[in-house]
């Protein structure tokens, strides 16, 4: 399954890079672990970001930004078969869920929840 990782991102950083780099890096903390258990793991950052810096975006939060973000998460949402939502606020992850609900798509809050991971494969997880 393609599966879409869910979390804080932006949210609490007050737009500090090294503070989003460090949202990122828990969004990907799973993607081994869903990857291991047969899935692509999929993160809309990782298809955002180049996105808004190809056209040119230049601050956290510019009309590009505001633009490409959230848009391309919906996007994501029609091709993937799952969601898994990380713990912490974030209105996007929020509307992600809601989103997926609306479609039907599966939402697990637990890695060890989505279908083929084990309990070993997610105690791999780092917090």
């Amino acid at each position: 399954m393609l599966i879409l990782i869910a979390g804080p991102y932006r949210s609490g950083t007050n737009d500090d890079p090294a503070l989003m780099a460090q949202n990122l890096k828990k969004l990907e903390a799973p993607s081994y672990a869903l990857f291991q258990a047969g899935h692509v793991p999929m993160i809309g950052e990782w298809v955002a970001l180049p996105v808004w810096h190809a056209a040119g975006g230049a601050a956290v939060g510019d009309a590009l930004y505001e633009e490409i973000f959230h848009p391309v998460a919906g996007r994501l949402l029609a091709l993937c078969d799952g969601v898994l939502r990380l713990p912490g606020a974030s209105k996007g992850a929020d509307n992600d869920v809601r989103i997926a609900r609306e479609r039907g798509i599966p939402v697990w809050t637990r890695l060890e929840d989505v279908p083929g991971v084990t309990a070993s494969i997610a105690a791999k997880v780092a917090p």
